[in-house]
């Protein structure tokens, strides 16, 4: 920013060093939160289907529709992930009987299993990336970035 500001002092390069920081931190945690899952052998997004589903309560089913809604991609990648996840038996896809042409995903007990497993380890991984951060400025951080998240979107 200082060169910036030497070089066009009539610019506000503040937006520069904001999102600059968000896109290094994106990468960043993206890098810090991806080894569990890649230790237990899931590949990108794979965890975000478990959870989509233990998160949905018991039957832990949802319809391919509502997952795709739920993890925000296509319905390809949605596809994907699921038969990776059926090869490895943590989840089954059965006919969704209100729709005929339709499936539910839902978890197997061992998927069950998996995910509550997981998930503690996931989220021991995520305190630990904001051990710098008190709890009153991670509460400041979260509705910074709601309130930005809502003025893009």
């Amino acid at each position: 920013m200082s060169q910036w500001s030497v070089e066009r002092p009539d610019l506000d390069t503040s937006p520069m060093l904001v999102l600059g920081r968000i896109s290094w931190l994106a990468d960043a945690l993206d890098t810090a939160l991806r080894p569990p899952f890649a230790a237990e052998g899931l590949g990108n997004g794979d965890f975000d289907v478990l959870a989509a589903l233990r998160r949905a309560g018991t039957p832990y089913a949802l319809r391919h529709r509502d997952l795709t809604a739920a993890m925000l991609v296509t319905p390809g990648a949605v596809t994907k992930r699921v038969d990776r996840l059926v090869a490895r038996r943590l989840v089954a896809r059965a006919a969704d009987d209100s729709d005929g042409r339709g499936q539910l995903v839902r978890l197997t007990p061992a998927g069950v299993r998996f995910v509550d497993r997981m998930i503690a380890v996931h989220m021991e991984n995520e305190a630990k990336l904001l051990e710098g951060l008190s709890g009153r400025e991670r509460q400041q951080l979260s509705r910074l970035l709601a309130k930005l998240a809502t003025s893009l979107g």
